[in-house]
């Protein structure tokens, strides 16, 4: 584009999509967007769910900024498809993002690498017996933690607290997945921390605390009120900060991520220990997103933001593969 300082050629910004977060993504796209246009880049909405993909090499898109959420947009299928066709693309590639959006997955690494993360039982939404759910009560306790493996934004996930509950809330998180991860639950603060870069040269960004109404930080209270405090500076002595920091640095290089990300962590109330969550590959760009949050405190505008992961578009392929393509 004419005056622009940026040799970015055509971008499509990917919203929209087919997962459940579909909504969340068009918000989070549509903030890209703007940004990016902002900044005078020839960008345009794409989405997936309305599209062909192979339009973006039909029409010369040059780069592809990922707004999309959960399924077919942070799990890797749409990163295999880009680097079919050479497009650089914003964020983790196809081993990362397939690894991260399984939060089973996710955990045996992290376990792998002494990376602490809740106790879990792993379930199939086609065996929810009476046998299975004794071993979920009888290795975790109550209350418990369900969700549903891959999905993200809190969608279908239950705090129980009673027995009378636990089938309920497996019925229900395996409306969304076939595998339903039951999690030790974690009575204590709630925070969160960003990270941009890749390999060693990766940074962590300032942790946020999180405060949301009756300490439920669900889908509503995500995006769609104002009710929810966020803490930057998180308030956390140093050395808790500190070792957060390190241990969400750790979980986001042995997963292999790259461009940005960021890891959910509960803090133990009594033990002050921290037991990370989750890592979201493709975290929400939303008004009320956490990285572009975290960011600000750091210095970096919602624009820059936007500039800056857009900058570090990739591909995985080698050289060769990548001329041929």
């Amino acid at each position: 584009m004419t005056g622009a300082p940026f040799n970015f050629g055509k971008v499509a910004v990917l919203m929209g999509g087919r997962s459940a977060e579909r909504e969340v993504s068009f918000m989070s796209g549509k903030g890209v967007l703007a940004a990016l246009k902002s900044k005078g880049i020839d960008a345009h909405a794409f989405d997936p769910a309305e599209r062909n993909l192979l339009d973006l090499k039909k029409e010369g898109f040059q780069r592809c900024f990922i707004a999309l959420h959960g399924r077919f947009g942070e799990d890797g299928t749409v990163q295999g498809a880009l680097e079919l066709m050479g497009i650089p693309y914003t964020g983790s590639g196809v081993m990362a993002s397939s690894i991260a959006i399984d939060k089973t997955m996710t955990k045996r690494v992290w376990l792998s690498e002494n990376i602490p993360t809740p106790r879990y039982v792993l379930l199939k939404k086609d065996d929810l017996s009476a046998a299975a759910q004794a071993i979920v009560l009888q290795t975790l306790g109550l209350p418990l933690i369900v969700k549903p493996a891959r999905e993200g934004s809190s969608i279908g996930v239950f705090k129980v607290t009673q027995v009378s509950e636990l089938l309920h809330a497996l019925k229900e998180a395996g409306q969304c997945d076939a595998d339903i991860l039951c999690e030790q639950f974690i009575a204590g603060d709630e925070v969160t921390c960003p990270v941009l870069g890749e390999g060693e040269t990766a940074e962590v960004l300032p942790i946020i605390r999180i405060v949301a109404p009756a300490g439920n930080y669900d889908y509503q209270n995500k995006y769609f009120t104002d009710d929810t405090q966020y803490l930057i500076p998180s308030g956390l002595p140093e050395a808790e900060e500190k070792l957060i920091q390190a241990h969400v640095l750790k979980a986001y290089q042995v997963l292999g991520c790259k461009g940005w990300g960021r890891v959910d962590v509960m803090i133990d109330a009594q033990s002050r220990k921290p037991y990370l969550l989750e890592i979201n590959t493709s975290p929400g760009m939303t008004g009320h997103s956490l990285v572009p949050m975290s960011a600000k405190a750091a210095g970096m505008n919602y624009e820059n933001l936007c500039l800056h992961l857009l900058a570090h578009a990739s591909l995985e392929l080698p050289a060769e593969y990548k001329e041929a393509a």
